[in-house]
């Protein structure tokens, strides 16, 4: 457990000062208020200092001096965490976005990235090369905070989740030591991270497998609200026969008048993207399409539909649940929830959890489910100023419906900080080792990240 020894405010700020400069920040100063805002407006922390890190050495002794003075700890990387585990009131973040380097090794097919590079910032520097490393849906997410609890998205079918195609990595452990986490150095720091958060250790660096992909066929497909039912049935119907190369996403959005719209949105990978024609042609038969925006393009191209459908500085609430299927009772509170929604901002998204992701033996990473499944997020967004409790209780209402139909746990990236039994549950048989890990690298439990971790009962 954290010391409960009194916090040394005075003499982390002065051994800060000398190493960081004016790369420190505190409250008061022009650029905290810069990097302790995040995307969701809702997180209101003040955390004491925030220093900007360059390199790993100095992550390493920002890390010595937060727990030689007695200091909660964050990392801020991309900074997309909905519940703002990146900052700490009244702790030290280590601010990662300055370790934006990218490093492409075409003969190998490796790409070697800083601990605050974005998904956008990889695909960039990967592009001429016709390479990608699975992301997520959106850009903006940092690639380690993705890759150390999950990483669905949208070549989840061909080549697994984010963590799939994680080599090694570069980690400052929670005493100050800087190791390295792979398959031959520290095999079990490296198992933790694929799956474990950023619970172990603060990974500065990463090394990720590459995938050859010149182009994806994919798009949006767009259905009014009344043909939902039908829309969702059919897709289920699809998916269950969809080859490793056909990831498709579902759910619900804005309309342009506000009625949220029920969507599909498909990503046919396969060498031959002719072959994925007759796959589009069935989601259009789902019923009579409003939008058909099916192309293909890069892969970096196509991830920019979801740019812009989540507003910095709104108020974001997200709940979770992992479906086994989708049945008539699922199909039913999906389709409610939309009917329902009480803000024209807020959405719904269903994951498609299958095929090359679903091949990797369970024990081998600490990510705690590899059977075919789908993964709901359900979204409450509201303007800054609004009300938060009808946006708060639609949430809870559809998480609560969906719960009987529902496997244990849920995707820790996604889950409250509260719902610690979730995340145990979600770990399933993995529980006591990633367990055992925290209690070996973290003895004192200086780090909590995403997923947020129970405490030991030691």
């Amino acid at each position: 457990m954290i010391s409960a020894a009194t916090p040394d405010v005075a003499t982390a700020t002065t051994r800060l000062r000398t190493l960081f400069g004016d790369r420190l920040h505190e409250p008061g100063d022009p650029a905290y208020v810069t990097t302790t805002t995040l995307w969701n407006g809702a997180v209101q922390r003040t955390p004491l200092l925030v220093a900007q890190c360059l390199d790993a050495d100095e992550v390493a002794h920002a890390v010595r001096v937060a727990a030689q003075c007695h200091l909660p700890l964050s990392v801020r990387s991309g900074g997309h965490d909905w519940a703002g585990r990146a900052l700490r009131d009244g702790g030290v973040v280590l601010d990662l976005t300055g370790l934006r380097a990218v490093d492409i090794d075409v003969d190998s097919a490796t790409v070697t990235i800083g601990g605050g590079v974005t998904a956008t910032g990889l695909l960039a520097a990967a592009r001429p090369y016709d390479l990608v490393v699975p992301t997520g849906t959106v850009g903006d997410v940092g690639m380690a905070g993705l890759a150390l609890a999950g990483g669905y998205g949208p070549l989840c079918g061909r080549f697994g989740l984010t963590l799939d195609s994680l080599l090694g990595a570069e980690v400052v452990l929670a005493d100050g030591r800087r190791v390295t986490a792979d398959p031959r150095h520290d095999a079990e720091l490296y198992w933790a991270l694929r799956g474990g958060g950023g619970n172990v250790g603060v990974v500065t660096e990463l090394r990720f497998r590459a995938h050859r992909l010149p182009g994806v066929l994919a798009g949006m497909i767009m259905f009014a609200l009344a043909e939902a039912p039908a829309v969702l049935r059919g897709y289920g119907a699809l998916i269950a026969e969809a080859p490793d190369e056909l990831t498709v996403m579902t759910g619900f959005l804005p309309g342009p008048a506000g009625e949220p719209v029920i969507f599909v949105c498909p990503f046919y990978s396969g060498p031959d993207l002719d072959a994925g024609l007759p796959w589009m042609d069935r989601l259009r038969a789902l019923g009579t399409p409003l939008v058909d925006q099916i192309a293909p393009m890069p892969y970096a191209d196509a991830l920019r539909m979801f740019d812009g459908g989540m507003v910095d500085g709104n108020h974001y609430l997200l709940r979770t649940r992992w479906l086994p299927a989708l049945t008539d009772s699922t199909v039913d509170v999906l389709v409610d929830a939309a009917r329902q929604v009480s803000s024209p901002f807020s959405a719904l998204a269903v994951h498609h959890f299958h095929g090359a992701a679903t091949r990797v033996r369970l024990a081998d990473t600490a990510f705690g489910l590899r059977t075919d499944h789908l993964l709901t997020e359900i979204i409450a967004v509201w303007a800054p100023g609004d009300q938060a409790r009808p946006h708060r209780e639609w949430a809870e209402h559809t998480s609560a419906a969906l719960a009987p139909h529902a496997l244990p746990g849920g995707y820790p990236n996604l889950l409250a900080p509260e719902e610690t039994e979730r995340v145990q549950l979600a770990y399933g048989a993995n529980w006591p080792r990633l367990r055992r890990a925290k209690h070996r690298y973290d003895p004192r439990e200086l780090l909590t990240a995403v997923p947020t971790l129970p405490r030991s009962r030691r």
